[in-house]
């Protein structure tokens, strides 16, 4: 897994050149976004999965409706990965960098 909590991605809504992402796909936009769409699907399950973990570790098994509490804790880790940028920018961020491998199904690889 990368480590997204380091990532230069931006955190808030920025204008790309298309240019620039469908080159990096052999000048076609269409395989970019699907791409795209793809690795922050990737990216937004590893988040899931990891918050939910470390969420996992305040369950408490009560009969109780009545007792929930705010741990102070546990909403600092949600704040925390809420603060972190959106899938769809790191994904971006990782094809502008070149850090994304893809390869069509159908196509055997040159050896």
């Amino acid at each position: 897994m990368s480590n997204y909590k380091i990532s230069p991605a931006a955190k808030t809504t920025v204008t790309r050149n298309t240019s620039e992402l469908y080159d990096r796909t052999n000048g076609n936009l269409f395989e970019s976004i699907v791409l795209l769409t793809k690795r922050s699907n990737q990216i937004s399950k590893e988040l899931k999965e990891e918050l939910s973990s470390k969420l996992e570790e305040f369950i408490t098994h009560t009969d109780n409706l009545e007792e929930v509490y705010e741990n102070r804790e546990q909403i600092e880790i949600s704040k925390f990965y809420e603060r972190l940028p959106k899938p769809v920018a790191l994904a971006i961020q990782e094809l502008v960098e070149d850090k994304v491998y893809w390869r069509y199904p159908d196509v055997e690889p040159e050896q």
